[in-house]
This record gives C-alpha cells, sequence and structure tokens, in this order.
C-alpha cells in the first residue's frame, strides 16, 4: 500500500505520499483460495499462482472496512488453473463474464476488480 494511503479531507499530501502513487505493490498468492482483504484495496497487484483452479472471493463491506466507491484490485493469473471470482456473503459481482457473476481469469490474463457501491464490484479486463 502506498505510504499514507488512504488519506483523510484535509490532510497535505506529503512528497513521500505522492512518489507512492506510482508504485504497486506485488502480492503473489500460491494457494488454491484466496480472499481480498483491506490491504489489497490501494495500489496491489494480486499474482495468482497455483497450477490447479483457484478461487479468489470478493469479501463483504463488513471485512473490507476501508474500501472506497473507486477502490480498485489488480489481478494476474499466472498459474495453469483458472482463477474463479466468488462474491462472498452479501456481495454482487458483475461481469462481461460468460457467468456474469463468477467471472474466470485464463493463464497470464489480468483484470481488475471496482467497487461500484456498497458490496457491488465489476471485474473488467481479460475475463471468460
Amino acid at each position: 500500500m502506498a505510504t499514507g494511503f488512504p488519506a483523510s479531507t484535509g490532510q497535505v499530501v506529503s512528497a513521500n505520499m505522492w512518489n507512492g502513487l506510482i508504485s504497486f505493490d506485488v502480492t503473489t498468492q500460491s494457494g488454491s483460495t484466496y480472499t481480498v482483504a483491506n490491504a489489497d484495496l490501494y495500489q496491489r497487484t494480486i499474482l495468482t499462482s497455483n497450477a490447479s483452479t483457484k478461487t479468489v472471493t470478493i469479501a463483504p463491506d463488513s471485512t473490507l472496512t476501508a474500501a472506497e466507491v473507486g477502490s480498485t484490485i489488480t489481478f494476474i493469473n499466472t498459474g495453469a488453473g483458472l482463477l474463479t471470482f466468488a462474491a462472498g456473503a452479501g456481495v454482487t459481482i458483475v461481469s462481461a463474464g460468460a457467468v456474469s457473476a463468477a467471472p474466470t481469469l485464463a493463464q497470464y490474463k489480468a483484470c481488475s476488480a471496482i467497487r461500484q457501491s456498497a458490496n457491488s464490484w465489476i471485474i473488467v479486463g481479460a475475463i471468460a
């Protein structure tokens, strides 16, 4: 996460905060399941590397307490197995995928999950 973010209303952006905006943290998730956490909400790219099918769950607002409208998480699937997105309790996912509420991502494809409103996310990118 970029240093000092999310910032509060009225805060002055420091040079350190500004410089942090141009870089993203990259984290690798090698398990078969992963649930999005608050730490993933700002400038985070998640690489999934499991050779088998894996599932990323978008957690509800009760867990993602730092989620703001427009929060974006980028995913890159480097593993051979498909990456499937699942909605946590009370969460709605929409996408242009074959199954709108459960889009999949093939190997070496990328997508972003963007929070639209309370417990509502859209997934865009190279999904099926």
